[in-house]
């Protein structure tokens, strides 16, 4: 099969489109012919290389997939031949406390599809059949690939640890970003108020047009000084945040007392200054966030199949071009999610 590898740890040059072993199965198992995989920075992070991420080399990326059953291990019931799936990102062990109470995203042996073992920049890939479902019957395989990760992560972020409640303001970064996308429409899904950023008006014009309330570019405006002014004085009651430093700081300045902040990210950097004094004299919350859980994947699911959340395909691109595709993300110059065709 074709598959894009890299053999070492660098750069986007470090990308290979050639050919590779066709995975093999075990019993629980499924193979996939993968018709659409999208991109996410963890792609780049794997590249990269970072402490979290310990993997054997070569190595082929992607956690987001769409494709068709190709072939199944002999203990599996759950899935059909030439049935159309796509790949729920997580592997979790179904076993510990966690996972039993429905945390599985706190599994002590959570992993990414794509980080911990190979993706789907590829045109097979072997997963566990228990990370199989079904795709929503109206939804290409383009739209397949495009929501999985980043609209689990945004529900998870907003709904599961923020609490977002109807009649509540968000400030959202980077909504022209795969999560940015997401959350802006899972925060007007539920009746909230959406005050979005981007560095370019033409992002911020798309934002628009999905419903955002207030669009700020934050490479010309102080976003703290205007968040204040479009609340009134009073801030936001939650802040999405996955940029990291870059943000930081005018986050936690734009929220209310009261307010939460919710990341799950650092895209610009992993460490920030933080002055404890502002945290707990305001009362504000800091939440962690990491993907989510099965059931919430499930939630979106439905929400997506019955369009009432709608992937965004910022961009498509060949399999040979994944090189390309991620000096794309790297440059923001797309809106949503790209997504490679092998």
């Amino acid at each position: 099969m074709k598959a894009v590898l890299f053999y070492e740890h660098g750069g986007p040059e470090k990308l290979v489109y050639e050919d590779a072993p066709e995975p093999k199965i075990g019993d629980h198992d499924v193979l996939i012919q993968v018709k659409a995989c999208s991109l996410n920075h963890l792609d780049i992070w794997v590249r990269q290389g970072i402490p979290a991420y310990k993997l054997a080399l070569p190595h082929i990326s992607g956690c987001d997939i769409a494709g068709v059953v190709h072939a199944v291990g002999s203990a599996v019931d759950s899935v059909r031949l030439g049935q159309r799936v796509f790949v729920a990102p997580g592997l979790s062990c179904w076993k510990c406390d966690a996972c039993l109470a429905g945390r599985d995203n706190q599994c002590a042996t959570f992993r990414v599809i794509g980080a911990a073992i190979h993706g789907g920049y590829a045109e097979y890939v072997a997963v566990p059949a228990l990370n199989c479902l079904p795709i929503p019957e109206k939804l290409s395989f383009d739209e397949a690939a495009a929501f999985p990760l980043v609209y689990l992560t945004s529900w998870h972020m907003l709904i599961g640890r923020a609490k977002l409640a109807p009649g509540e303001t968000a400030l959202i970064h980077g909504v022209s970003s795969g999560v940015g996308s997401a959350a802006l429409q899972i925060a007007k899904l539920i009746g909230a108020t959406a005050i979005v950023t981007a560095s370019q008006d033409e992002n911020l014009d798309k934002a628009q047009r999905l419903g955002a309330d207030h669009t700020i570019n934050y490479a010309s405006t102080d976003v703290t000084k205007r968040v204040k002014e479009l609340t009134g004085g009073r801030g936001v009651d939650v802040v999405f945040e996955h940029i990291g430093p870059a943000t930081w700081e005018h986050s936690l300045q734009s929220l209310v007392k009261g307010g939460r902040l919710v990341t799950c990210g650092a895209t610009t950097g992993p460490q920030v200054t933080l002055d404890l004094r502002y945290i707990y004299s305001r009362e504000l919350t800091v939440l962690g966030s990491y993907l989510g859980t099965r059931a919430e994947l499930a939630t979106v699911a439905k929400l997506v199949g019955a369009g009432k959340l709608s992937p965004i395909i910022g961009g498509t691109f060949p399999l040979r071009e994944a090189k390309l595709a991620q000096e794309r993300m790297l440059q923001r110059q797309f809106f949503g999610k790209l997504v490679l065709k092998p």
